[in-house]
């Protein structure tokens, strides 16, 4: 990918919503199975999505995709939300918009294009649970975390902010990543 492509990309994560952006190579991605255990024990929606855990591939095979791809887009959105409510909401919109981008990007001769979302699938309303029932599975996209990355120790190797919020009227920073070969 030329330095040119590059720049068009940034331009349109941009025009559709990231902040801030910056490029990793995929071997330079934080792929750790203590991420999956995360998944595991201690969030809701572990066994209830079907772009979570279990339903997503291994955490070595996430490894071993993120090394296929030498260009990775990662892209800082931020928000201070009123009501913690608010976040599902605002993270369907702003993961509908990222689809947009990939699909632009993928018909721009990048057939590899792949978003990771930067929370839970949130397309329709009730999740059937199961990549097999999925309603628009060509809609459904997993989070980096359900793939097992490290968010907080990849983009703090990019010098993103990123920091464990304590109370909801703080700013949140999430992160997106876009796979481009």
């Amino acid at each position: 990918m030329n330095e040119s492509d590059r720049k068009k990309i940034e331009t349109l994560a941009q025009e559709h919503g990231a902040e801030d952006c910056r490029w990793i190579p995929g071997d330079q991605v934080q792929v750790r199975q203590w991420v999956r255990f995360k998944c595991m024990f201690g969030c809701d929606s572990y066994g209830r999505k079907g772009t979570c855990p279990p339903e997503v591939p291994s955490v070595a095979e996430c490894r071993s995709l993120f090394k296929e791809y030498d260009h990775i887009l990662v892209m800082r959105l931020s928000a201070k939300l009123d009501a913690p409510e608010d976040r599902k909401e605002w993270s369907r919109k702003k993961n509908a918009k990222l689809l947009q981008l990939e699909k632009m990007v993928f018909f721009d001769g990048y057939h590899k294009a792949f978003l990771l979302e930067m929370d839970e699938c949130r397309i329709c309303k009730e999740c059937s649970a199961s990549r097999v029932e999925c309603e628009k599975p060509h809609l459904a996209r997993p989070s980096p975390e359900s793939l097992g990355v490290d968010v907080f120790s990849t983009v703090r190797s990019l010098g993103f902010p990123i920091d464990v919020l304590s109370e909801y009227d703080q700013t949140m920073n999430r992160y997106s990543f876009l796979l481009v070969a």
